[in-house]
């Protein structure tokens, strides 16, 4: 048990009104830096638009310092980004395809002639496509050399 002091002091503070007056500003003001703080650390969204700007100006910066790498790690980016969509849209094609196969191998005929067939319409159709290119091609090529010989 405590026992009040002899210089007056009962509770251990001051007795002072000007030293109380001065002892509670200070506990106010650092109640108010507490406050700020915490304010500050449950703002979301303005930390996550700090985060972004301190993101942004380090990308900036790193592309200051070495652009053509920049540029090459965004090349790299965009085709490894077009590679995998080109091999799940491939994927999906010969899925299909595979499916219809399957299911006609379990005996379903008509179904698996049918798959037969519209694999050969495919193959002939790319075959077709591609001649269809080297004839374009050539036909052109022949129209630029009778140009040329006209122009001589």
């Amino acid at each position: 048990m405590s026992t009040p002091k002899d210089d007056g002091q009962a509770s251990g503070g001051p007795t002072d009104p000007d030293a109380i007056r001065a002892e509670i500003e200070e506990t106010r003001d650092q109640l108010a830096s507490t406050v700020d703080e915490l304010s500050q650390r449950l703002d979301v969204p303005a930390r996550a638009k700090e985060s972004a700007a301190r993101a942004k100006d380090t990308a900036v910066e790193t592309y200051r310092e070495s652009p053509p790498v920049f540029a090459g790690a965004g090349a790299a980016l965009a085709g490894l980004v077009g590679l995998l969509l080109w091999r799940r849209r491939r994927a999906r094609r010969l899925a299909s395809t595979e499916e219809l196969i399957v299911g006609a191998r379990v005996g379903r005929k008509r179904e698996a002639k049918r798959a037969r067939k519209e694999l050969a319409a495919r193959r002939k159709a790319a075959q077709k496509a591609a001649k269809d290119v080297r004839t374009s091609t050539m036909r052109a090529e022949k129209k630029a050399r009778r140009s040329r010989r006209r122009k001589r």
